[in-house]
């Protein structure tokens, strides 16, 4: 007897930049996934069952795996390889994209010291930029909107480093992006991919000001026009509105 393939399952925060990365890869793949929207901070039995670390974003696929975190799954995508292989894992028609923008051929490219810098940029963001900008946007933002049990007005100060932070790390995307062709080199990677997410959510807050970075705003146009992130331009967050310019490629 065959066994019945399961649908192919995102369990996210549409805000989360880390769901958001995953989001960007499977688009690039021409991947559609059911969406299991929660909260990072409402999690339940069942969810921490399955990922005690409580984190997001949680990938089940076609054929029972369970993928846990953005940098696994990412990885574990790019190791697979083929389009056969991807489409035996995580879906059961053929993987297409649209002509005008072909996927990645892969997530990490280039000999050994060109994946080495895309994974440097990756923990940059991941790690760096979530802990000193994203997390604490969100959490002085979008939290006291969105948990009950938080009643709260954001705290200035929170909010002063977190926007001190993110010119920081603005300038040094329009320096990575002056100096090369992408990020990570002369191939689009994961790195920017990375980079997109966490950006994305500061741009859907209204935390950036792209006159002022012109380099940075021109490789994330690049990346925002592309068709993958088209889904995460029609997402909406109630109490949270994006500015206008928001969903905008021409910006």
């Amino acid at each position: 007897m065959v066994e019945r393939l399961r649908q192919l399952r995102l369990t996210h925060f549409k805000l989360c930049p880390f769901s958001r990365a995953i989001r960007l890869v499977l688009g690039e793949l021409g991947l559609r996934p059911e969406f299991v929207d929660v909260q990072p901070w409402a999690l339940d039995r069942t969810f921490l069952a399955a990922n005690p670390a409580g984190t997001l974003p949680v990938v089940e696929t076609r054929d029972g795996r369970l993928l846990i975190g953005a940098y696994a799954t990412a990885e574990f995508i790019d190791d697979l390889g083929s389009d056969e292989a991807i489409r035996a894992c995580f879906a059961a028609e053929p993987v297409t994209v649209e002509r005008s923008s072909r996927r990645l051929d892969t997530l990490f490219p280039g000999d050994i010291d060109s994946r080495a810098e895309v994974r440097r940029l990756i923990d940059w963001f991941h790690l760096k930029f979530d802990r000193e900008v994203s997390q604490e946007l969100l959490h002085e933002k979008v939290r006291p909107v969105l948990d009950r049990k938080t009643s709260r007005a954001p705290d200035a100060a929170m909010l002063r480093a977190a926007r001190a932070n993110l010119k920081y790390h603005l300038s040094y995307v329009g320096f990575l992006a002056d100096q090369r062709r992408w990020l990570g080199g002369d191939e689009i990677s994961y790195a920017d991919l990375a980079a997109a997410a966490h950006l994305s959510i500061a741009d859907y807050l209204g935390e950036i000001d792209w006159e002022d970075v012109p380099y940075a705003q021109v490789w994330y146009q690049l990346v925002k026009s592309r068709p993958s992130f088209r889904p995460l331009l029609e997402d909406r967050v109630p109490g949270v509105a994006p500015p206008a310019h928001y969903a905008e490629l021409d910006f």
